[in-house]
């Protein structure tokens, strides 16, 4: 065990903190390369309340949505579920901007990238709340994405959930802005089960936590980890990130940040390795103005 230890510590991976995720009017989910990793999200009695009072707000804002909006969003689950790119990329607008810095381009070229690695991605989403807005919709969405593991992932799988908002006009996505992300990706035939402590959001300049917590006891085993800020950038998307994993004297990872000077979004990452498995979370963090 010793060995294998030493040899990891020495290692460079590429991980997806590009994990953030652009999704279509429903948010389609981008991971870049990642050659170690997946995730089962972690349930408990308030989520479960949370999750069916969403269901129930979102079956009333449906019912009484426009048909070409809920049609919408159950065409673009359809063909982003069947990966069909072509399909998806009709559903923007050639003039598509999002909040990340994306285009209509760049979007494309991510999916594409994803779903060589990822070829059997379901997606399903919840419509929250809308409104009219001159001659367009405004609505904002939940996203859940679901991958098992597959040859094709290096047996990596994944479960995120997004919410977002996007101004649709003439059934073609013109704007996309990602309210929060929560990504869990894992490997292995026993990921740590890790509990992720961090502010949604932030004021500039605050000091916050960021803490990833293993539940269960480790007994003799070693951890390897680390933590990782980026700021939210196009290029982000396309590009991963090389990190170091670093021998952990505890069971977690235990950071304090600082918001940086200007608004913006941030993505907070927590990677943990032990012997039979591997866990990382993705969760974004708004930094905004006092």
């Amino acid at each position: 065990m010793t060995k294998i230890i030493t040899l990891l510590l020495k290692r460079r991976c590429k991980f997806p903190t590009s994990i953030g995720l652009i999704l279509s009017l429903v948010t389609l989910g981008i991971v870049s390369t990642w050659q170690c990793t997946q995730a089962s999200t972690p349930r408990n009695s308030q989520l479960s309340r949370k999750s069916t009072s969403e269901r129930v707000a979102a079956r009333k804002y449906a019912q009484n949505a426009p048909s070409e909006l809920t049609n919408l969003l159950t065409q673009i689950d359809t063909a982003a579920t069947q990966g069909d790119i072509k399909k998806v990329i009709e559903f923007y607008s050639p003039s598509f901007t999002h909040g990340d810095g994306l285009n209509r381009q760049t979007l494309e070229k991510a999916l594409v990238d994803l779903w060589k690695r990822y070829p059997k991605l379901r997606y399903s989403t919840q419509l929250q709340s809308w409104q009219s807005q001159g001659n367009g919709i405004v609505a904002e969405t939940v996203t859940n994405i679901t991958g098992l593991p597959s040859a094709n992932s290096n047996n990596l799988s994944f479960n995120a959930t997004i919410r977002s908002r996007q101004r649709i006009a003439g059934a073609k996505i013109i704007r996309q802005d990602i309210l929060s992300e929560r990504t869990l990706l894992t490997s292995g035939s026993k990921p740590p089960q890790v509990d992720v402590k961090l502010p949604q959001q932030v004021q500039v300049g605050q000091q916050y936590n960021f803490d990833a917590i293993v539940q269960e006891p480790l007994g003799d085993e070693f951890l390897l980890g680390t933590a990782i800020e980026e700021p939210i950038k196009a290029d982000k998307y396309l590009n991963p990130t090389p990190v170091d994993l670093e021998l952990l004297n505890s069971g977690g990872l235990f950071k304090v940040g600082r918001a940086p000077s200007t608004p913006g979004s941030q993505w907070l990452s927590a990677v943990i390795l032990r012997g039979d498995g591997m866990t990382m979370v993705t969760q974004r963090l708004q930094v905004v103005k006092k």
